[in-house]
């Protein structure tokens, strides 16, 4: 038997309102880096649903830049911790250095990927230049008095660096190793969010918070003059060249993305991301690269959302957007039994509620009047109409209709913070702090107080299961607006933390706080199984296979661990599945893969070989 990692659907990048965020293509323009909570993912452009992570920064992650030679990134956090990897094999560390005190905002490689220059918000100083195998400093970056945000290196030789931050000064290099030429103090009047070298190295350009767009001698760093005066409505957050050196692509917080002709001095082409007036917030573009290589004229942006906005050059509208979490994933659920059609539905931190297509690896956002809070829970209806409901800590239940991938109707107030959710018949259960809600076609129909505190709730066909904090579990009849209370049984001395029905009903597996996983039997409550302790933190998410030969189970461990109910002295373990926890776990495409969801943002695809 074995458990091997098939695929990750990566996360969506990290933004923050009123910030750059930084977008980098390898030379070929074949693959996307950027950074997520605690990790960087490496993204196919082509094909988005292939991706790599790396995990070892101990901190949020800020900027991932390629080197021009395509087998290195080099990635900085908020702790001025500057990590170089191995993007092409085995993800292997090269290089840890510590730049500065304080968040990294962005690096840049020299031509011939030997030195980096890694600025951002310091104590000491706001920037360093080291190289990458060894660290040692070839160059220091002085003449700023506040934090720097962006910098870029000319590619060709002699070399030459600019650097621009908050202080609205642009700082000229000569180097190597990098010496203090010159200052530019006069021309922008707000922060400076973005700085580029041209990929010829004729010129530079300068974008920020003042609208303005000024270029300059990439040799000598003299001015030659601004353009496009008046047309950003917004903060210009990133600007990106085009490989022939001719034009430059900016991204703005007027939700604009812009394409300028050096020579004409003027726009070739704007795009309206979210459609002309918006006036949505997740629509500012606050990133974007120009990928080199490719012959389609293919430009990504970056909006607050997340979004990856796809942008061919003379076609009106984006050619695709790619989606997806940018927060911890809190819950996941699968939905449909026909594997070409089979969906996974999963809800973060700040209530987003994505849905993905199995075969395809893509999500998409759901639609409508959704929750802005934590979603504690996600369940399809059994009754096979088509609904998912979601509970969020905004103490509402909300249902979404599965094929148009939207909310419909109006939420439900619940009389406390959801705890879990779960569906029967014709019935949704709420496991609330205040007892059980009782739910019928998205209706309140009754309510059930158990004698102690719900953890979580569980339900299959006409049977429920609810967990309690003193670890009780309580298996009831679902009758009418009420639940009957049949059998109490106490599996372990912790608090019941997750429960998951056999697919026939018979067995109900019990994880706890401590990261034990039991199986009783539904009937009478008698232990079939208690040998399941491998975990060393609390279980999250458990999940049955088809033929109920099988359980899956996530926890705050970092840890998969899959069970053989016929061999429960075999088990598979998948460790470090996801950085600081598992949040879910569902059986996909019949009983061979199993999806993951977890704290960093990212779906995971496992396949699973030789069940006994």
């Amino acid at each position: 038997m074995s458990i091997t990692n098939e695929s990750i659907w990566a996360a969506s990048p990290s933004t923050e309102r009123g910030s750059p965020t930084q977008l980098s293509s390898d030379a070929k323009g074949e693959r996307l880096a950027y950074a997520s909570n605690k990790s960087i993912f490496i993204r196919s452009i082509d094909d988005p649903a292939v991706a790599r992570q790396y995990t070892e920064h101990k901190a949020q992650t800020t900027v991932a830049r390629f080197s021009p030679s395509g087998f290195y990134v080099a990635s900085g956090d908020v702790t001025g911790i500057v990590r170089v990897w191995d993007c092409v094999g085995e993800g292997i560390t090269k290089g840890d250095y510590s730049i500065i005190n304080g968040r990294i905002n962005d690096l840049a490689w020299d031509g011939d990927s030997q030195r980096i220059i890694a600025v951002g918000d310091g104590k000491q100083r706001y920037g360093h230049c080291i190289t990458w195998d060894s660290g040692n400093t070839v160059g220091e970056i002085f003449g700023h008095t506040q934090q720097i945000n962006t910098v870029s290196i000319r590619q060709q030789r002699p070399l030459r660096a600019a650097a621009a931050g908050d202080d609205k000064n642009i700082v000229f290099y000569h180097g190597a190793p990098f010496k203090f030429n010159t200052g530019i103090r006069d021309k922008h009047t707000n922060y400076i969010y973005g700085v580029g070298f041209s990929p010829d190295g004729s010129n530079l350009v300068s974008v920020g918070a003042d609208r303005k767009i000024w270029l300059y001698d990439g040799k000598t760093g003299e001015t030659k003059g601004q353009i496009g005066e008046g047309e950003h409505k917004g903060s210009i957050f990133a600007v990106s060249w085009s490989k022939d050196s001719r034009k430059f692509v900016t991204a703005s917080a007027d939700r604009t993305v812009k394409i300028w002709d050096v020579e004409a001095g003027k726009a070739s082409q704007t795009w309206n991301i979210g459609g002309e007036g918006s006036t949505n917030v997740r629509d500012q573009q606050v990133g974007v690269v120009w990928p080199p290589g490719r012959s389609d004229s293919l430009l990504i942006s970056l909006s607050l959302s997340g979004d990856l906005n796809y942008l061919v050059e003379g076609t009106p509208e984006p050619r695709q957007v790619v989606q997806g979490h940018q927060k911890s994933i809190t819950s996941l659920t699968q939905y449909g039994s026909d594997s070409e059609n089979e969906t996974l539905w999963s809800g973060s931190f700040d209530g987003r509620v994505c849905t993905w297509d199995v075969p395809a690896g893509t999500a998409e956002e759901v639609d409508g009047d959704g929750s802005s809070a934590y979603i504690a829970g996600l369940t399809p209806t059994q009754e096979g109409n088509g609904r998912i409901y979601s509970v969020a800590w905004d103490d509402t239940i909300r249902s979404a209709d599965i094929g148009a991938k939207t909310y419909t109707g109006t939420s439900s107030k619940l009389s406390g913070q959801p705890k879990g959710v779960a569906a029967g018949d014709a019935t949704v259960l709420v496991g609330t702090s205040e007892g059980v809600e009782i739910y019928r076609d998205g209706q309140k129909s009754g309510e059930f107080k158990p004698k102690f505190d719900v953890t979580t709730v569980a339900a299959h066909g006409s049977v429920a299961a609810i967990g309690g904090e003193d670890s009780s579990v309580q298996i009831c009849d679902i009758s009418g607006s009420g639940l009957s209370p049949k059998i109490d049984f106490k599996p372990s001395q912790n608090p019941v933390s997750a429960l998951a029905f056999s697919p026939d009903g018979s067995l109900l597996a019990v994880g706890d706080s401590r990261g034990r996983v039991l199986v009783h039997k539904v009937a009478d409550g008698s232990v079939v199984t208690d040998r399941w302790t491998a975990h060393t933190a609390r279980i999250t998410s458990i999940s049955w296979n088809k033929s109920g030969t099988h359980v899956v189970s996530g926890g705050l461990d970092t840890n998969i661990f899959v069970w053989s109910l016929a061999n429960p002295g075999d088990w598979l373990q998948a460790p470090n599945a996801h950085k600081e926890g598992v949040h879910g776990v569902a059986w996909i495409v019949g009983d061979s893969k199993i999806a993951s969801a977890g704290a960093d943002a990212a779906v995971k695809v496992w396949k699973v070989e030789g069940l006994k």
